[in-house]
């Protein structure tokens, strides 16, 4: 650990950062296209899978998108907790930058986390319910 924590305090940002776009890709395979569906848009649905096909792959492969999403959200988590109480300057700008990074570094993650699961219920929750609806 650094004397100051700054070092720390960016690590974390950029963990929560990197774990926000990991997560937001488990929306792109799973929560819109399920939410896209559910309101009639299947027409806008196909337009959209026509400019980007990659949303195809992203859903063949769910699984791994959440895995990988998930080791982010993870490796991002420890950093979170490891720094939660690392030491901030002394000067009083940077004290505040620091307390001001810490405290976005959380709100990040706490994004991410909650883009993770709504991703999860439109992937795995969601077709699971339907699945015993029909039976």
């Amino acid at each position: 650990m650094s004397a100051d924590g700054i070092a720390e305090s960016r690590m974390s940002l950029w963990s929560s950062v990197l774990s926000l776009f990991a997560s937001s890709g488990t929306l792109v395979c799973c929560a819109l296209p399920a939410l896209l569906v559910a309101l009639g848009a299947g027409a806008a649905l196909s337009s959209l899978v026509s400019v980007f096909p990659q949303v195809v792959w992203l859903s063949e492969h769910k699984e791994g998108v959440f895995a990988l999403a998930g080791v982010a959200m993870v490796a991002s988590g420890a950093l979170q907790w490891r720094n939660r109480n690392a030491p901030c300057p002394t000067d009083p700008a940077l004290r505040h930058a620091c307390l001001r990074t810490r405290k976005l570094s959380r709100r990040a993650y706490g994004v991410s986390a909650l883009v993770y699961l709504v991703g999860g219920w439109f992937a795995f929750i969601q077709p699971w319910l339907g699945g015993l609806a029909g039976t």
